[in-house]
């Protein structure tokens, strides 16, 4: 319940108003699905709404290709707030557009408006209108995607992750040897 999804279908409706062509692709399985399925006939967007259900790793790139705009839609909770999420690291490897909650693990990751967009989690709202500012600007895409892949390969390559977990544990380890003195 944590990815927020459900927070994604109740947006749905607002982005369509404006998009009516718009379609969400929903890929993965699991406890909500049946939930998710609910929701979008309650709100009339079950023709809008595809369930893609699990995939295998190696052909997730090939559902990511479908997709025009991304969204990361996390609740704001602690998990969210305290842990980084690969998924979003994996579209800007890739050169993909997206949108995610301000939640900060996606604060972490993403410069708003520049590597990616960000709206306010938990507000259907904010989603629904940052998704639509980039369905209306596909002129700002190709600067977007590139990036989110610059960042990718500057600062959250192995070299770059291991140069600053070697600082903090060097300094721990200093610390600690101070400490028997």
């Amino acid at each position: 319940a944590y990815e927020g999804l459900d927070l994604l279908l109740t947006a749905l409706p607002r982005i369509l108003d404006q998009a009516p062509d718009v379609r969400v692709l929903l890929v993965g399985g699991g406890p909500q699905e049946e939930a998710l399925k609910q929701q979008a006939q309650r709100l009339g967007i079950a023709d809008k709404v595809v369930f893609g259900g699990r995939v295998p790793h190696g052909e997730v790139n090939r559902y990511y290709d479908l997709v025009d705009v991304l969204v990361y839609p996390r609740h704001p909770m602690r998990l969210t707030e305290l842990v980084t999420p690969l998924k979003p690291l994996e579209a800007m490897a890739q050169g993909h557009l997206f949108a995610a909650s301000d939640v900060g693990g996606h604060k972490e990751l993403i410069r708003d408006g520049e590597t990616g967009v960000l709206f306010r989690a938990g507000d259907p709202q904010s989603l629904a209108d940052k998704v639509l500012g980039l369905l209306e600007s596909p002129g700002q895409w190709p600067a977007l995607k590139q990036a989110g892949r610059r960042f990718v390969e500057t600062e959250r390559n192995w070299k770059t992750s291991v140069a600053r977990y070697q600082a903090v544990y060097g300094g721990l380890m200093r610390s600690r040897e101070g400490a028997r003195i």
